[in-house]
């Protein structure tokens, strides 16, 4: 590369110079200069070009989309996608001929990320960049991007979006089902406690729970109701009052159900109760936020920050938690907290990716300042977890610690994702 030539070049005659001035024996500078030709270089980033772009997809929680980019330079960058992704190899790539992204990618210095995230949602424009398939798709991209950026940089990618206001980053563990008992449950969540999380979240919807009166319809009966109670008091006992506890409806209910669900949690005292209806209705959803003190989040589908500027205008929910893997990425997540930070909203990222997907949505977590708490399931019972990335796990005593290697920091390991890989489709 003609930047590391030059570097080496004056290297070179300024060592040799000294050794002449010094009247000592050619040559011996050569081990030197040696060290520094096996040494890391910064790469010239003007000169960088995306060549190319590969998609890979794994069954693990849900569909996971993995994206590599490869450059002129030799640096890869790689990105993650999560839930809404299934069956969009030819959104991403395709094959030739197809009106995919990569189109866009080509040829493009992968440090205007911005810039080409512009173009591919105005090109979209009339096949479905509002939301859903292409954001998602289109997410998996910009990541893939702040990893490229950050290595061709030598940077973290919390530096290139404007530092960090945390060094480590504060998981909430996703812990069992409602169908468990509430002795189970609370057995859980002491497994939890003592794992070093600080706080755990419960799923309450039951959709084969024998009080339910109606498989379509959204109202809970008083049974359904009494069970959630009964479930949620052994978990908070067992845990005690220190210990944050998120529940999670799914967006099951309807309305009264919503309302009265939300006011008989408020003796728990929740950092959250988790969409007790369905999310597109934020009329609805403020509804149930304006009568209980209970706090009320929501997000995880919506895309782009123009959804979210709709729930914070609308005062329909406490806490807004957009899921990083397909909104529209870490920095979409960073404006989506920056909008949430001007009516003082917290941000607790949804997120059910591999470690690599995990580690990525950190780096947006470090660079917000109205960050609460990330998402992570109880991985222990996915075995794959560990295995899905080169480096040490990341998890210790409830937190994921940043480091200052750049990029993401942490490497997919292709060989074990390949081991879960969606049958049928190309593999980077």
């Amino acid at each position: 590369m003609k930047t590391d030539k030059n570097r080496r070049s004056f290297f070179q005659k300024s060592l040799l110079a000294g050794i002449a001035t010094a009247g000592l024996v050619p040559g011996f500078g050569n081990e030197l200069i040696a060290a520094v030709d096996r040494g890391p270089k910064y790469s010239n980033p003007s000169d960088l070009k995306i060549t190319g772009v590969k998609t890979a997809f794994m069954k693990g929680h849900g569909t996971h989309m993995f994206v590599k980019l490869t450059t002129n330079q030799g640096i890869t960058g790689y990105g993650e996608a999560m839930d809404a992704v299934r069956g969009t190899w030819g959104v991403a790539t395709g094959t030739e001929g197809w009106d995919n992204m990569t189109q866009f990618l080509i040829g493009q210095n992968p440090l205007e990320i911005n810039k080409i995230v512009e173009q591919i949602l105005r090109r979209g424009h009339f096949s479905g960049a509002q939301g859903g398939m292409y954001v998602a798709v289109l997410t998996g991209i910009e990541i893939a991007l702040w990893d490229l950026a950050g290595k061709a940089m030598n940077l973290p990618v919390y530096r290139l979006m404007g530092g960090k206001f945390r060094d480590k980053i504060r998981l909430y563990c996703d812990g069992a089902s409602a169908s468990e008992s509430p002795e189970d449950m609370a057995a859980g969540a002491l497994e939890v406690k003592k794992a070093g999380f600080s706080a755990v979240k419960f799923d309450i919807d039951w959709a084969e729970d024998p009080a339910k009166q109606d498989e379509f319809n959204r109202t809970a009966s008083n049974g359904e109701i009494d069970r959630m109670v009964k479930q949620i008091t052994a978990v908070r006992e067992a845990i005690g009052m220190n210990m944050d506890l998120c529940l999670d409806a799914h967006g099951r209910y309807d309305l009264p159900s919503g309302i009265q669900i939300a006011k008989e949690m408020e003796q728990f005292k929740l950092m959250f109760l988790e969409e007790p209806v369905p999310a597109e209705n934020l009329d609805s959803l403020r509804e149930i936020t304006s009568q209980t003190t209970t706090p009320i989040c929501t997000g995880e589908n919506q895309y782009l920050a123009h959804d979210f500027r709709k729930i914070l205008e609308k005062k329909a929910a406490d806490i807004v938690m957009p899921d990083l893997h397909k909104c529209g990425g870490i920095g979409e997540g960073q404006r989506i907290a920056n909008l949430a930070n001007l009516y003082y909203v917290p941000v607790a990222p949804h997120m059910v990716a591999s470690p690599f997907g995990a580690m990525a949505a950190c780096h947006c977590c470090a660079a917000i300042s109205n960050f609460l708490c990330l998402e992570w399931h109880w991985f222990s019972k996915w075995k794959q977890w560990d295995e899905l990335i080169l480096e040490a796990p990341l998890i210790k005593d409830g937190y994921i610690h940043l480091t200052d290697r750049p990029g993401v920091g942490v490497t997919p390991n292709e060989e074990a994702i390949k081991k879960y890989a969606v049958a049928n489709v190309p593999f980077f």
